[in-house]
């Protein structure tokens, strides 16, 4: 049987997805870049897959990858929404992108999968939720909801030209695994650190919060189930800010939210913010165009076309969060001093 291919599979979701496939068997090969960690695939057989170094933004690498493949599941990327060079984040959404599919177009692979993001999906004032139907406004956003929409334009473009293209759209994942962190999770892991006497800082406005294992369970249906030139979206909860860190609390023990900030208010502290991370490196919390696109508004999405289509379930919210700081409490992202605050029940859940 001919192999799957992965590529980032040292990543957050693509390792939670090399997991799922080996569970169901499947012959695997796994794209990493030279030099990567591959502690997040941990456990999994060495016989189960086989690993070969290679940079997706370049053509020939991806080629030899591909080489006894005849599927792809395209999930590497950069998951930061801001950096100091935009091209970090760029090249690996748009370069990765025409690099890895020109490759499969050459070898031929009858089916690709391309991971994109809610981000490409849109964000709107109001609350009835969005659908793959739903018109893209965020041509100005930050550089990685650009990146990931301009890397999805461009599959479906690969597709219009003959390859098999199927893309999934996942929307704010959690869950165990997220070992770098990804900005999911570091708003986890701020909200566990938040130490001053006051709720936990947040906005009014709202995601849709999802496992990453029902993503990646999302990535294998579409790969046996999907329409070739369709997107789905793999989703979970629509919650609002509060909500979100009213859960977590309840989880916890810990202080709930506090007074939602204003639009204003979040672009002023996004600004101060990106002035800090350009002295430091260090990619900020929040910045002013996260602040102006998202604060108060919804990035809420419906799932229905994929579960119809593909079967995709997804589990409550309030499961998926207790997953997450599970996680990060059995492998020690929290001080000792921290944990005692904490009231929280690691055998449930």
């Amino acid at each position: 049987m001919r192999k799957i291919l992965v590529t980032g599979a040292s990543g957050f979701l693509g390792s939670r997805l090399v997991r799922r496939l080996v569970e169901r068997n499947l012959p695997i090969k796994l794209l990493v870049r030279p030099g990567s960690s591959l502690a997040a695939i941990d456990g999994v057989p060495p016989e189960a897959c086989e690993v070969v170094r290679g940079d997706i933004t370049i053509e020939n690498d991806v080629f030899r990858a591909l080489a006894g493949c005849d599927r792809l599941l395209h999930v590497a990327a950069v998951y930061k929404m801001w950096a100091r060079d935009r091209r970090e984040i760029l090249d690996a959404a748009v370069q990765g992108t025409q690099a890895t599919l020109s490759a499969a177009r050459k070898r031929g692979i009858r089916r690709t999968v391309v991971t994109s993001s809610v981000a490409a999906i849109g964000v709107s004032d109001r609350t009835e939720p969005l659908d793959e139907t739903s018109e893209w406004t965020l041509h100005d956003s930050e550089t990685y909801i650009v990146a990931k929409r301009r890397a999805e334009e461009l599959a479906m473009r690969f597709h219009d030209d003959g390859l098999p293209v199927i893309v999934v759209n996942p929307t704010g994942i959690y869950g165990p695994g997220d070992w770098k962190p990804t900005p999911s999770g570091e708003s986890i892991l701020a909200y566990l650190r938040w130490r001053w006497p006051v709720g936990f800082p947040t906005s009014a406005g709202g995601l849709n919060v999802v496992d990453v294992d029902d993503v990646a369970e999302g990535h294998v249906l579409a790969l046996e189930r999907g329409r070739p030139g369709e997107r789905y979206i793999l989703g979970g909860e629509n919650l609002t800010f509060e909500q979100i860190y009213t859960l977590l609390s309840e989880l916890t023990g810990l202080r709930g939210p506090g007074r939602p900030s204003s639009r204003s208010t979040a672009m002023w502290m996004g600004r101060a913010l990106e002035a800090s991370a350009r002295l430091t490196g260090k990619e900020p919390p929040l910045t002013y165009r996260l602040a102006r696109d998202f604060v108060d508004r919804y990035a809420w999405v419906s799932s229905a076309k994929a579960e119809r289509e593909l079967g995709y379930t997804h589990r409550p919210a309030r499961s998926t969060l207790l997953r997450s700081v599970k996680w990060y409490v059995q492998r020690g992202y929290l001080e000792p001093h921290l944990l005692r605050r904490l009231r929280l029940d690691l055998a449930t859940g």
